[in-house]
């Protein structure tokens, strides 16, 4: 599956960013771009739907930690869909994230409905 970051969708106060393929060294620039830009634009939720992300290696996790580094430099808030279940099912992003012992740094949602939801609860870790 060829890496996409999808255009970002804005879902109430939140901006959307759907990734798919394989986050490493070549293809991680490009979903920091795109969080960048949604920042520079004034979104300051932003949910990263990472549902269809095959892969993901210690690039793509510095990625996410810049991510989150950067929302909370700007008081802003960052929900991830990990894939599969996530938490549940011991998807290769989470348990990249669980080895490297930063998945609970994370807020994580099953789906963007429960990510956008303001009264909805994160998978545990």
């Amino acid at each position: 599956m060829k890496f996409r970051v999808a255009e970002t969708k804005d879902r109430g106060d939140w901006a959307v960013v759907r990734v798919s393929g394989e986050m490493d060294l070549v293809t991680s620039p490009a979903l920091r771009q795109q969080v960048h830009d949604a920042v520079a634009d004034g979104r300051h939720s932003i949910v990263l739907d990472l549902s269809d992300v095959l892969f993901c290696d210690s690039s793509g996790v510095g990625v996410l930690i810049a991510t989150r580094r950067l929302m909370r430099s700007c008081q802003g808030r960052l929900r991830l869909i990990l894939p599969a279940k996530g938490a549940e099912d011991g998807s290769h992003v989470n348990r990249v994230l669980g080895a490297l012992g930063v998945r609970r740094l994370f807020e994580v949602y099953p789906d963007v409905t429960a990510a956008v939801d303001e009264d909805a609860e994160p998978l545990s870790a």
